[in-house]
């Protein structure tokens, strides 16, 4: 018989491992991507008090018609640049990138780009 590998399960070890070295401060917040098969969501977390300073996401009333009719990774680039821009209204310019168990491509990749160009640094 042939079990079928649980991908997810792998996905969540994998960002346990990344969290034992990754954590943000109030200096330098954690940017954490989760991906969805539809949606795609970014938070800027600060994990000394575990609060979340920024959010954003393709379901957001300000986001959803930008990203209507786009490709799923064109709809990360603009989630990632208006969480870069959100970031940097509440005056942070510097996060780790938490890419959540993720492989760094495609969406994930997209989300960086789009934060990178609105400014934010890694």
């Amino acid at each position: 018989m042939i079990k079928k590998i649980d991908k997810n399960s792998i996905r969540i070890k994998r960002h346990a491992r990344m969290r034992n070295k990754i954590s943000g401060t109030a200096e330098r917040p954690r940017l954490n991507v989760y991906r969805s098969t539809r949606n795609i969501i970014v938070q800027v977390i600060d994990d000394t008090v575990g609060h979340t300073l920024v959010y954003c996401s393709t379901l957001d009333k300000d986001i959803a018609p930008m990203v209507e009719g786009k490709t799923k990774v064109e709809a990360a680039k603009i989630v990632g640049q208006a969480a870069g821009k959100k970031a940097l209204e509440k005056g942070i310019t510097e996060v780790v990138f938490d890419r959540g168990g993720y492989l760094y491509t495609g969406r994930v990749q997209a989300v960086a780009d789009g934060a990178r160009e609105a400014g934010l640094k890694f």
